[in-house]
């Protein structure tokens, strides 16, 4: 009877009566009898594409005999009853669908001791199916949910998992279930890892294998515990890949870095080609993860790369700000110079820039300065930026606002304008808020804006950043303003500098100039042209900065310098010094090493004079 009462009160709520499994002896009661966690239209729906017959759309979904709790109808469900637990005639879901109203509806039956407590003792009737569903809606209830129903279900679950009654995929249900209401901690979770262990994982379907990877994720530990688990599920996911729809490839993907999973990067890797078919129906959210993952294992598809420059020519105007700010994100973490993805982002903001948040506008303009890119409708853009920052300078969260205006400075768009502001006591308290100092990253930000303030902006007047405020240098391991140098290909510049100059003490390496930046090799000269030994410091005519740029200092596969990059070398110009650029694709190309000491020649001495020393 509390079934009865249960279904009833569901009916009246937002949640649906529908049809059971069907029974020669009494098949009306057992459509009266089945419960699903659907409202009445989706449920039609849901049985229709099945080919059952469900209630006409013109009658209440509990007709009057099923009302009469002594009619025929309450009497054959009674009967089948007495038969066995019911079921649910649906396939187990790992995520359980309930319309907004449905947890209220829940919880006032449940709390309702004619309903909740009779519900909780006839927990041993209910299926499987039925029982973790009603367990996945106590957890959506969380705190609210009421402990007398919910001791019962748990009892009940970890009955039938000692009995060792519950496939696979029920496993994850109730695994996720008990780390949502009891925490990942609970002692029923380590038995259900067992069981994992020893689960035949190669039958689960692709949706299963997905939800064995969400239970790992929500409870860590089970990893820790099996380790030979997650390396089967691995493998078994390469297998099931063609088959995950859009939302399941991006939580596998999230769950692969949620669980570092670096060993796994034959599946990331395919995982990104099946990506490329879904481009169009990923969600903001599910691109993000996607994009995540490759950013995390450091994994870059060019085909996905053209695929996502298409999507975003294709559809500028339509295209959903949070997709394109992930897009955008994704180019300027891994220096992929795009610039029809970059050209959509100028031209978004500038169409609906009063409509962005501002975490989009930093996110759609900051690859601009990162990856030393300048939009066709530059002008115009940083236009509307500086309207925007003055009608809005506060709604900027500092840390944001202070990157933001450290991009437009990599691209040479000095914000004049705001810098009076960023350096006043005033937002260096707001940046610092309750840390006792502000971090690294924040003050080489401030301190290059300041250089970039006194060098390219001499008209500058405002006020200057104090000393305390002011980093030494700019190359640090944790939040550098630099790109340390390639280290092979510095080896072998060396290597030819010693053989054209004659000796190692002509020149200084790695040489941290007073001004924050670190000069891969310098070479001094006095008046006549003469190289100087490095320890002299007098009769210096002429400084020679050597900047000897690996791979990482370029975008992905291109010869545009990264912004930070491009200020740096700009700035040692303006510092006095002869920069000197030797990029990799340049010295790839050499085959020996007397045509590297041709090459480092022609650019020391380009007049073709001999050197001297």
């Amino acid at each position: 009877m509390a079934l009865v009462a249960l279904r009833r009160g569901l009916s009246r709520g937002c949640l649906a009566a529908v049809t059971s499994r069907s029974s020669s002896a009494a098949p009306e009661a057992a459509k009266r009898r089945r419960l699903c966690w659907r409202g009445s239209s989706s449920a039609r729906a849901f049985h229709a594409e099945r080919g059952n017959t469900p209630w006409p759309a013109s009658q209440p979904v509990a007709s009057s005999p099923a009302q009469d709790p002594n009619g025929p109808a309450a009497t054959a469900g009674h009967a089948e009853q007495q038969k066995g637990p019911r079921t649910l005639g649906v396939e187990l879901s790992p995520e359980l669908e309930l319309p907004p109203c449905a947890p209220g509806a829940l919880q006032h039956i449940w709390e309702d001791p004619a309903l909740g407590a009779p519900f909780g003792q006839e927990a041993p009737c209910l299926t499987n199916s039925e029982l973790l569903r009603a367990l996945q809606a106590q957890a959506r209830l969380g705190a609210d949910a009421p402990s007398g129903v919910l001791g019962a279900l748990v009892a009940e679950c970890q009955r039938r998992l000692q009995q060792g009654a519950l496939a696979a995929p029920e496993l994850c249900v109730l695994g996720e279930s008990l780390a949502e209401l009891r925490g990942p901690g609970h002692a029923l979770l380590q038995q259900i890892g067992r069981q994992l262990q020893g689960a035949k994982l190669a039958e689960l379907s692709p949706e299963n294998v997905v939800a064995v990877y969400g239970l790992l994720q929500t409870c860590p530990h089970l990893v820790d515990q099996h380790p030979a688990l997650l390396g089967r599920l691995n493998a078994i996911a390469l297998t099931v890949v063609p088959c995950l729809g859009p939302k399941a490839l991006s939580q596998l993907l999230g769950a692969l870095v949620a669980l570092d999973q670096a060993q796994a990067l034959p599946l990331v890797i395919r995982l990104g080609r099946h990506a490329v078919g879904h481009l169009r129906r990923f969600t903001g959210q599910q691109l993000g993860l996607v994009l995540e993952a490759f950013i995390h294992f450091g994994h870059h598809d060019r085909f996905f790369t053209q695929a996502l420059e298409q999507h975003v020519a294709a559809r500028p105007p339509t295209l959903s700000p949070e997709v394109l700010c992930r897009v955008t994100e994704y180019c300027g973490r891994k220096r992929i110079l795009s610039e029809p993805i970059l050209a959509a982002a100028a031209e978004s903001f500038v169409c609906q820039a009063d409509r962005l948040s501002s975490y989009q506008v930093a996110a759609l303009l900051a690859p601009l300065g990162q990856l030393n890119y300048s939009p066709p409708n530059a002008p115009t853009l940083f236009r509307k930026l500086e309207s925007t920052l003055q009608e809005r300078f506060c709604d900027f969260p500092p840390r944001t606002l202070l990157g933001l205006l450290h991009s437009c400075s990599l691209a040479g768009r000095h914000p004049v304008n705001f810098m009076a502001r960023i350096f006043s006591p005033y937002f260096l308290q707001q940046l610092q808020g309750t840390e006792s100092r502000l971090d690294r990253l924040s003050l080489a930000q401030l301190t290059q804006l300041f250089l970039s303030a006194v060098l390219e902006c001499p008209f500058y007047k405002g006020p200057k950043l104090l000393p305390k405020y002011q980093v030494k240098s700019f190359l640090t391991p944790c939040c550098s303003l630099e790109t340390p140098v390639d280290f092979p290909l510095y080896k072998s510049v060396m290597a030819g500098l010693i053989d054209l100059l004659g000796a190692r003490h002509y020149f200084a390496s790695k040489v941290l100039t007073p001004y924050g930046y670190t000069i891969d090799v310098e070479i001094r000269f006095d008046k006549e042209g003469f190289v100087l030994p490095g320890p002299l410091a007098e009769d210096v005519h002429k400084r020679v900065a050597l900047c000897i740029d690996g791979p990482r200092r370029f975008c992905v596969n291109s010869k545009n310098l990264l912004g930070k990059e491009a200020m740096k070398q700009r700035h040692l110009r303006l510092l006095g010094y002869e920069v000197v650029q030797i990029p990799c694709h340049e010295v790839e190309m050499l085959k020996s090493r007397p045509e590297l000491v041709d090459y480092l020649q022609s650019k020391l001495f380009p007049q073709g004079r001999e050197p001297h020393w």
